[in-house]
């Protein structure tokens, strides 16, 4: 319970280290009295040292808690003693200051009973509560919160009413009322304590107002007061409201997020298969491509440029691109070619295809996961009060799939080779008769498309695995996405993308992640009998004949 605030506590205390010591002398008379063998006196000694409000005596009463404060046997002074190897290593408990380097009989460890651990945690707890650090004042609000130890509801009322910081001020009122709550006291301010909480919500308030709101077997509350009982239970369904709405923001984020995975990984699977007919089963490996070549970036990076890792997916994009497209471009001169107008070989000669790929990664990496790492601008997530939890990484491939298909709409609208793709698309043999070289644009596309499944390899590695089968995960989903939003057709392909993934993550709360995706795929085979081109067909006199 007490470890997040224990590690925030010795943090302090080397930063306390450094300021200077009031009355040390009469401080070091206190810390004689912890080596007193009398409980009582050591007790008395914990209590002085707390109203001392020195910061310095923090690691000290940190060291007795954990049972690293001693007692030398030579001249009865208290030290903290770190074992190293075979010695000890002493030190001073308000100064830090190395002492000697001693043998484990030199020393005499000094000892607590549960009453006096539950005064040192009191008064570290108001001493951090008092530190001239917002984080602290935080780290310690929340420490309170979660202990509820009610000795400390004095402190927390004087340094509440001198908070400016709104986080620490909100994060000591929720302890404050959680102190209130559940520990004995005046039936109003249990209520009002009771209806605080219910305004700041989250799963640790659940829990708090479900023990208090909690019945018996027979029905009967287990709550004396029957005011606080109806207190905590309408303050309990306020809460559960609230984390019932959050909960669906927080699907419908994840929603979009697998919305947003589904489109990078379909938009070039939707251009190649819309102009050419390909049924492409080696995407996935193209997608896989991508994120290798993240690895290897980050690699360089890691050996080279470490101060400057916070961009090396500014460079792994265009290198996947790049990389992705060429392979792109060398399947369709090599093999694909020969195979237009004969889908089942054209399958055939894929899958292997993505087979022999998946062996060269084996070959060149190994068959085990690869480390890739998240840029620090990419890491942590934007957390509220109610429990919703929003990823940077994830906000970050949203937006990226996005500009993706802003930018591939730019290129199909308004540069000759998107002219020329969507007329070989609708029209073929006019557009041959046209002087197209519709072989030309045929490699172009592939090399496109290839290249947009590099580029979502790099995002994929940010939240996945990067591994050999990586792009096996998503080959079926996008042919899905693909064949549900209209082949060939980028802004189906967008809605189909989202549609589904939004539809996905909001069945699985209520049928499982298998059953939810059986009725995904169930539901696109019922809406195909109804429109076997899609959500958005494409039209054109070769198309429609």
């Amino acid at each position: 319970m007490f470890r997040r605030f224990h590690r925030s506590i010795a943090a302090l205390g080397v930063l306390l280290t450094l300021w200077p010591i009031p009355g040390a002398a009469t401080l070091q008379e206190d810390l004689a009295g912890l080596g007193n063998g009398s409980f009582a006196t050591r007790m008395a000694a914990v209590t002085r040292l707390g109203a001392s409000g020195a910061g310095a005596v923090v690691p000290a009463l940190q060291a007795l808690l954990d049972g690293r404060l001693h007692r030398r046997l030579a001249d009865d002074r208290v030290v903290v003693a770190e074992e190293r190897g075979s010695v000890l290593i002493l030190t001073d408990p308000l100064t830090g200051a190395e002492l000697a380097q001693t043998t484990p009989d030199a020393v005499d460890k000094i000892r607590i009973n549960n009453r006096l651990r539950t005064l040192i945690r009191a008064t570290l707890g108001g001493l951090t509560l008092r530190s001239p650090d917002p984080a602290q004042r935080l780290v310690a609000a929340q420490a309170v919160f979660k202990g509820r130890d009610f000795d400390l509801e004095p402190t927390l009322r004087q340094v509440l009413e001198r908070e400016a910081e709104p986080a620490v001020k909100a994060a000591m009122t929720k302890a404050l009322a959680a102190l209130r709550l559940a520990n004995p006291g005046e039936s109003a301010v249990r209520v009002a304590a009771a209806t605080t909480l219910a305004t700041f919500g989250g799963q640790e308030v659940r829990a708090l107002l479900a023990e208090v709101a909690a019945t018996n077997p027979d029905g009967t509350p287990r709550e004396a007061d029957p005011e606080v009982h109806r207190a905590a239970v309408a303050g309990l369904a306020l809460v559960e409201e609230r984390l019932r709405l959050m909960n669906g923001v927080g699907n419908l984020f994840q929603g979009l997020s697998l919305g947003s995975v589904l489109l990078l990984a379909a938009v070039g699977l939707a251009i190649t298969f819309g102009v050419m007919g390909v049924i492409n089963m080696a995407h996935g490996e193209l997608v896989m491509l991508g994120a290798y070549t993240t690895f290897l970036v980050q690699e360089l990076f890691r050996n080279h440029f470490p101060d400057a890792f916070g961009w090396s997916l500014a460079l792994a994009v265009p290198l996947a691109f790049l990389v992705s497209g060429l392979f792109g471009v060398a399947m369709e001169r090599g093999v694909i070619r020969f195979l237009y107008g004969r889908p089942l070989e054209t399958l055939l000669a894929t899958w292997g295809l993505s087979l022999m790929l998946q062996q060269l990664v084996r070959s060149l990496f190994g068959p085990t996961n690869q480390e890739v790492g998240n840029p620090a601008w990419m890491s942590g997530a934007i957390e509220t009060a109610q429990g919703l939890v929003l990823t940077w990484n994830r906000i970050a491939i949203i937006l990226f799939a996005l500009a993706v298909i802003a930018g591939l709409a730019l290129i199909l609208r308004h540069t000759p080779l998107g002219l020329q793709m969507r007329a070989v698309t609708q029209n073929r043999p006019m557009a041959a008769a046209m002087g197209i070289r519709t072989g030309w644009v045929d490699a172009l596309t592939f090399g496109l498309g290839s290249g947009i499944a590099g580029v979502a390899g790099v995002a994929l590695s940010q939240i996945d695995n990067v591994s050999p089968n990586l792009g096996q995960a998503y080959i079926i989903d996008s042919f899905m996405v693909v064949v549900f939003g209209g082949v060939g057709n980028l802004w189906g392909t967008l809605l189909g993308a989202f549609s589904l993934g939004i539809v996905n993550k909001l069945l699985e709360p209520v049928a499982g992640a298998v059953l939810g995706k059986i009725l995904v795929l169930v539901g696109i085979i019922l809406f195909i009998q109804k429109r076997p081109r899609g959500l958005f067909a494409l039209r054109g006199r070769a198309v429609e004949a």
